[in-house]
């Protein structure tokens, strides 16, 4: 992991960056960004349709964007080192580990998942009540180092 830290009076710019926001506001954030500035989280999973809902671009590698917090706070900035789109059934154990959310099967990590994309407020921010996932739902996962630890600003 990189971490580019600089002189403590060395401001970090980040005019122009985009926010990470890992789940909604709440306990599972706090562990999510827990987990990203400790370096045990290094992998994340979205679906594809929310960018094409949001008519956001995928990340690419290089990109970088400001870690939020529950509190609404930027915490971190982290650069996408890799991405890859695949159908929710090729997810491997080593990107559910990289997760960082101590899951050490594929399948405990896809119940997990199953269960946020499943649940009122993930169905309420993607437009859709009835949504639901299945082996063929292609997935984003992104792989990401912290470049900046913004805490100690």
């Amino acid at each position: 992991m990189t971490t580019d830290q600089g002189a403590p009076h060395e401001p970090v710019d980040l005019s122009g960056l985009p926010r990470a926001l890992f789940a909604f506001p709440g306990p599972l954030r706090d562990r999510l960004v827990a987990a990203i500035l400790d370096g045990a989280k290094t992998t994340t999973t979205s679906l594809l349709t929310e960018y094409e809902r949001a008519r956001e671009p995928l990340p690419a590698v290089g990109d970088r964007s400001v870690v939020i917090d529950s509190a609404d706070r930027p915490v971190a900035v982290i650069e996408t080192t890799d991405v890859q789109v695949v159908p929710l059934e090729d997810v491997d154990e080593e990107h559910a580990a990289d997760e960082g959310e101590g899951h050490t099967t594929v399948e405990a990590w896809r119940a997990d998942h199953e269960d946020f994309w499943h649940s009122e407020q993930a169905r309420e921010a993607l437009g859709d009540p009835d949504f639901t996932v299945s082996d063929s739902t292609p997935v984003v996962l992104e792989r990401f180092e912290v470049a900046a630890d913004l805490r100690s600003r």
